[in-house]
């Protein structure tokens, strides 16, 4: 990724720097008596992998949950949940992760019929986007929402005309405290409210929390990946992950966030400049503010220009221009970059207008501003992105059809005459758009493996929709050196150079040998980071 050293042979590591990149004479004849040699056999090795965006450790807590990505139907769900229950005697709740919005009956409530499952237990099932959860009687009792809750705008307890709750719980406010009976109250805080733990936390509760982030951490490493950037955190985050690095457990570089909600006032950006000046290394850091403008497709919750064909509305932004656009100019003002969620073409709109305005109020800086997702653009808004400096944060994971999301409820909500202006990766890098890529894990798998087959092997909705597929080479570069550029890390990674962090990952294969869709089936060999062998697949001579 040095594009004045695009190939190389062999590189030379020393004290968790690259000390020199070129031919494998020139390397070899550096190495000493003590020197360790890594034969690569002729396969792929580059910069480590940087995720720009995830949510570590509620990825790590969930890998214990019950997984339905690949369950279909009714019965296949009871099967999955009745075999979970008899193998989990002991768990408070019974999560389930990756369920999609056509599992349960239209017209009936979602708890009735997750009751006629299990009924004297608590269970609940998480939608594949995060932004869903559907819950049965016993859980909303033990919760107590069965008869409402009331939540910031945005965030709903839907109720049914009995007056009790439906079991169906839009954003993390609803379904906070369903989430909470699993154990997951603190490590859900930094994305539901964006507050701190009350009262005392123990050990014993900090030593659960910092297991949940290590064991994501692991499951990260051994997909190559060194560097990351969690979109959801509070201090609390920070603290724990300090924690680990002190233990010698953390295994990449993170950077967290401040994550501001609608309640909160200008004051509350004082929060997020301590937690940037009191962790602020390689391997730690803050710095900057992450923000929801809106919701999900599937769920009718992101902002559209116009009334989606489906629901009939256009949803609203959970932080109107009044509000976002003197608010984006405070969080730049103070020298923090901002990373907005804005799924629907009205929130990327509102998105960019704000960070237009920070622009002209403060004058233009290296402020690195992201918008996540992008889900939908409006023509006239995708130019604006580059002239405005905006890195476009984008999953390849995440368009229906390409991995794991199935064509419907999306493609429908979004309205065949608007696909055209969705999901655009490649026209948007054809603009000058800055490209940074991720999975969003847990809300798609974390592989770059099979995100990168999902990229090179995308189809097209219709014959009005342009080639969205960038090359294996751009795409490489947004999962490596775009990464690290968008999270402002680019002087610690993203490239092998000379006197970067030695954070590399060793693939088993050649790439660009591989057949596009081959690709997802490719191991990591070795992930290697600031140094230190942070994943050896089996039988991997290090």
């Amino acid at each position: 990724m040095d594009p004045a050293n695009p190939r190389a042979e062999a590189l030379a590591l020393g004290a968790g720097r690259i000390i020199a990149v070129g031919t494998a004479g020139d390397v070899l004849a550096r190495r000493g008596a003590a020197t360790k040699v890594v034969d690569a056999k002729g396969r792929m090795l580059l910069p480590g992998f940087f995720e720009s965006h995830l949510h570590i450790g509620l990825g790590g807590a969930e890998l214990d949950d019950l997984q339905l990505t690949h369950v279909e139907g009714m019965e296949g769900l009871r099967e999955a949940f009745l075999g979970f229950a008899a193998a989990s005697p002991d768990r408070a709740l019974l999560m389930a992760q990756g369920a999609h919005y056509g599992f349960l009956r239209e017209g009936e409530p979602a708890r009735l019929q997750l009751d006629q499952i299990i009924a004297d237990r608590p269970i609940a099932m998480t939608s594949h986007d995060h932004h869903t959860v559907w819950a049965n009687t016993r859980a909303l009792e033990l919760a107590g929402i069965l008869n409402g809750l009331e939540t910031p705008p945005g965030h709903e307890v839907v109720m049914g005309e009995d007056g009790l709750a439906t079991g169906e719980l839009l954003e993390f406010e609803a379904f906070g405290p369903v989430v909470a009976l699993g154990g997951l109250q603190r490590m859900n805080l930094g994305i539901a409210t964006g507050g701190e733990p009350e009262g005392e936390v123990s050990q014993a509760e900090r030593d659960a929390d910092k297991a949940c982030f290590e064991r994501g951490l692991q499951h990260c490493a051994r997909h190559g990946i060194t560097s990351m950037v969690t979109m959801d955190g509070n201090r609390y985050t920070l603290e724990c992950l300090a924690e680990l690095r002190d233990e010698g457990r953390l295994l990449a570089r993170v950077k967290v966030p401040f994550h501001f909600k609608p309640h909160m006032g200008h004051a509350d950006l004082d929060r997020a400049e301590e937690m940037s000046r009191s962790f602020n290394d390689e391997w730690l850091s803050s710095g900057f503010v992450k923000m929801f403008m809106d919701g999900v497709m599937d769920s009718g919750t992101a902002y559209m220009l116009q009334p989606y064909p489906t629901f009939g509305h256009t949803s609203v932004p959970l932080f109107p221009p009044a509000v976002f656009n003197p608010l984006a100019s405070e969080i730049d003002r103070r020298g923090l970059q901002i990373a907005v969620h804005a799924i629907g073409d009205g929130a990327v709109r509102t998105v960019i207008d704000g960070y237009e305005t920070a622009r002209v109020q403060n004058g233009k800086r290296d402020a690195r501003h992201r918008i996540e997702h992008i889900e939908l653009i409006d023509p006239e808004d995708a130019p604006r992105l580059a002239a405005l400096g905006i890195t476009a944060s984008l999953q390849p994971s995440h368009p229906p059809g390409a991995m794991d999301f199935g064509l419907e409820p999306t493609l429908t909500n979004i309205g065949a005459a608007r696909w055209k202006d969705a999901y655009r990766h490649r026209s948007l890098a054809d603009l000058g758009v800055h490209i940074a890529y991720a999975s969003d894990w847990p809300v798609t798998d974390v592989s770059v493996m099979r995100s990168l087959q999902a990229v090179l092997t995308r189809k097209a909705y219709s014959a009005d929709c342009a080639d969205e597929r960038l090359s294996l080479e751009q795409s490489l570069f947004a999962y490596t050196a775009g990464g690290a550029w968008a999270a402002h890390a680019d002087h610690i990674c993203g490239r092998l150079m000379p006197g970067l962090a030695a954070d590399l990952v060793l693939l088993n294969a050649d790439l660009e040998a591989v057949e596009a869709d081959q690709i997802g089936s490719v191991d990591v060999a070795l992930t290697i980071c600031g140094g230190r062998v942070t994943y050896a697949a089996p039988g991997e001579a290090i």
